[in-house]
């Protein structure tokens, strides 16, 4: 592992994760959980496998990833975050609202995987209606599914469909986290091919949160808005 050399906090903490593909394979398991090698190199398009292999024993030297076989009868060896790694949620946080921006210069061929809105619902949304009981939202984008709870006041999502959702929501990814930001109305979702099925007072109650956490209310939005889709 290179280093700056320097007797910083910030240039030690870019010494462990400021290789390039380092803290996107830590988004990969804030939104997975433990979970195999092939899973981690399915969400990272365009990473080599000995790159990938390389950077995990990287962050297992420096105490980010822990190495653990799969209960029975699964024989595989999972990657998970250790404390250590977890800690560096609110970092991907930040730098995902800072780069937000960004996206609207992104090529037209750019990698998208669906699995990613998973971080940015949990990071940037929340519930405008904590006092009612809770509810679910199934999202279905690109062949994968993401269960988004909302309640208490929080916006909480795991990969996966959800038991019994009181919604169901279907399409582009982009056009479904539009939707669910407040910057595309479920009119216009559904004229771009979005499919919404269920309770409608469920997509009411997810609102943008501001960068200290408070509720902030949905504005009409503009025809051409474009949502945030990397954590």
């Amino acid at each position: 592992m290179r280093s700056y050399g320097q007797a910083c906090a910030l240039a030690k903490a870019l010494d462990v994760v400021g290789d390039r593909w380092t803290l996107l394979i830590v988004r990969e398991l804030l939104i997975r959980g433990p979970c195999r090698y092939t899973d981690l190199q399915d969400g990272l398009p365009g990473i080599a496998t000995n790159l990938l292999g390389g950077r995990l024993r990287e962050l297992q030297e420096a105490g980010i990833v822990r190495r653990e076989d799969a209960p029975p009868p699964i024989a595989a060896t999972l990657f998970g975050l250790t404390p250590r790694g977890e800690a560096l949620e609110p970092v991907l946080k930040e730098l995902g609202r800072w780069g937000a921006p960004l996206l609207a210069g992104s090529a037209r061929g750019d990698a998208l995987r669906a699995h990613w809105l998973a971080l940015p619902l949990r990071f940037y949304l929340t519930d405008g209606r904590p006092r009612l009981p809770p509810a679910t939202l199934e999202l279905r984008a690109g062949g994968e599914a993401i269960s988004v709870e909302v309640g208490g006041g929080t916006v909480r999502t795991r990969l996966g469909s959800a038991p019994n959702p009181d919604a169901i929501v279907t399409g582009d990814p982009r056009l479904i986290l539009a939707l669910l930001a407040g910057k595309l109305s479920l009119a216009k979702a559904r004229a771009s091919g979005v499919k919404y099925a269920g309770d409608t007072s469920v997509l009411r109650r997810v609102r943008p949160s501001t960068a200290d956490g408070r509720t902030t209310r949905k504005r009409r939005p503009a025809s051409r808005s474009r949502a945030p889709v990397a954590g």
